[in-house]
């Protein structure tokens, strides 16, 4: 069982990930049906929080929200008192007068999700928080690869890119690594540091040195927003020496599942030929991105029992 937060994946136990995983397997059909709506969170009270740019995952949260009939309030940090000094602490003070049931917070600094957790009662879910954790995202990873491929123990996922920066790649490792899969990095130097193998993985610097052995490759975005001056220098180089093309794919593992936790830069880490292509499964991800936010807020906030057999909520 889940406890009161979702701060990330490092903590949690298989069991609690195969929970997640297989609850957000039944929501996925109530997505299908003609009403897209069930009265799991009727009269809960939902508040995305959010400090850095979003757009799938705050549409994903706010949409799996109404989807289980909760209330939702969007709070933007560029319309806020934020812009005239309040502090994170206080705009959630005034957010708790108000008498939420979960927030969801983005947060430019890591951590910020676990402070609000430990002075608040009620449920908090971190939607990303510095370069700590986004663990939301990598559920949803992990459910579409276990679609592909079943069990993921033995499996070998490589992540390509910016991983030193990256939210999504580290909770992917430790979720990964729960669920018996094994993890190799591939990146520059300044972006893929030989540090991340203290978490577990292996770390090379060639993307051709991953791809033969990868089940499923995972490509990540450049973070310039992060990156210390000088520590790349041009999108073209990158993409010649770190980029997805349909050449590279074609020295790939056949079948290798190609992800992407958004947004892509085209051309830069993925060409567009391999972003729409047979082997890519990005929409996939953004499908299953609102079935794992609903399963996180019907185990969190307790909502009513799925019956027994069923394969979706409540109907």
């Amino acid at each position: 069982m889940l406890g009161k937060d979702l701060l990330g994946l490092r903590r949690l136990g298989v069991e609690e990930i195969t929970e997640i995983l297989d609850t957000a397997a039944h929501f996925r059909a109530v997505s299908e049906r003609r009403i897209k709506k069930v009265p799991t969170l009727r009269g809960r009270t939902v508040v995305t929080l959010f400090f850095e740019n979003s757009t799938r995952t705050r549409m994903s949260f706010d949409l799996a929200a109404k989807r289980l009939s909760a209330d939702t309030l969007g709070f933007s940090a560029s319309t806020s008192s934020t812009k005239k000094g309040e502090t994170l602490m206080d705009t959630a003070r005034n957010i708790d007068a108000m008498k939420p049931d979960a927030i969801i917070i983005r947060h430019p600094c890591s951590g910020a999700p676990h402070m609000l957790a430990r002075a608040f009662p009620w449920t908090v879910i971190n939607a990303g928080d510095g370069i700590n954790e986004h663990p939301s995202q990598a559920l949803l990873d992990m459910l579409t690869m276990r679609d592909h491929l079943g069990d993921l123990a033995g499996r070998t996922v490589a992540i390509v890119g910016d991983v030193y920066h990256s939210r999504v790649a580290r909770s992917n490792i430790f979720g990964l690594r729960k669920l018996g899969a094994s993890v190799v990095l591939a990146g520059p130097g300044t972006m893929c540091r030989p540090e991340l193998e203290q978490l577990g993985v292996r770390v090379r610097h060639r993307i051709d040195d991953v791809l033969e052995e990868a089940d499923v490759v995972m490509m990540l975005r450049i973070q310039r927003e992060r990156l210390e001056p000088g520590a790349m220098s041009t999108a073209r180089e990158y993409s010649r020496f770190y980029g997805l093309d349909l050449a590279r794919l074609r020295q790939a593992r056949p079948g290798i599942l190609v992800m992407h936790p958004g947004p892509i830069n085209r051309g830069v880490e993925l060409s567009p030929e391999v972003a729409d292509g047979s082997q890519s499964v990005i929409m996939e991800q953004v499908t299953n991105g609102v079935a794992v936010r609903m399963a996180l807020l019907y185990l969190l906030l307790g909502g009513d029992p799925l019956p027994a057999g069923a394969d979706h909520a409540v109907a």
